[in-house]
């Protein structure tokens, strides 16, 4: 909320349809659409990739940028009943770098908050908290 979200709910508060009510209940608040949602599960844990899942509604567009090595098991037929499609993402594109850095630049986009660096010496011990999930930001590595 601190950094711009208009509604931040915490997952474990809710069941998977306790959470896809409540989101709906603020579009229908908000005057935005019941349909054609853009959810994009960036967690990159199974639970976030189902839970992302869960909240498909008519029209809806799954995006999936996190990774995850769990496999996750959902009914694909969801996809047909809501005329609705995933996407997978590996990253920005190059040709929208210079849009996603003006937002930057412009205090519109804030990155500090979510980036710790370290020096590249610590590359292993880095590495080795990022698998083990103790590095909560993204790490930087810096020569």
């Amino acid at each position: 909320a601190a950094h711009g979200a208009s509604l931040t709910l915490d997952s474990r508060e809710f069941d998977g349809k306790a959470l896809k009510k409540r989101i709906a209940a603020f579009a229908r608040d908000e005057g935005l659409r019941d349909t054609e949602w853009f959810i994009f599960e960036c967690s990159g844990s199974a639970p976030g990739q189902l839970t992302a899942y869960g909240l498909l509604v008519h029209g809806a567009t799954l995006c999936v940028v996190g990774f995850t090595m769990d496999k996750v098991e959902i009914r694909l037929s969801n996809l047909m009943a809501f005329d609705a499609r995933a996407l997978g993402n590996w990253g920005c594109p190059p040709e929208a770098y210079p849009a996603a850095l003006d937002l930057v630049l412009d205090g519109k986009v804030q990155i500090k908050p979510f980036v710790e660096t370290h020096p590249l010496a610590d590359i292993n011990s880095v590495f080795d908290a990022v698998h083990h999930r103790r590095i909560k930001k993204r790490a930087v590595l810096a020569p």
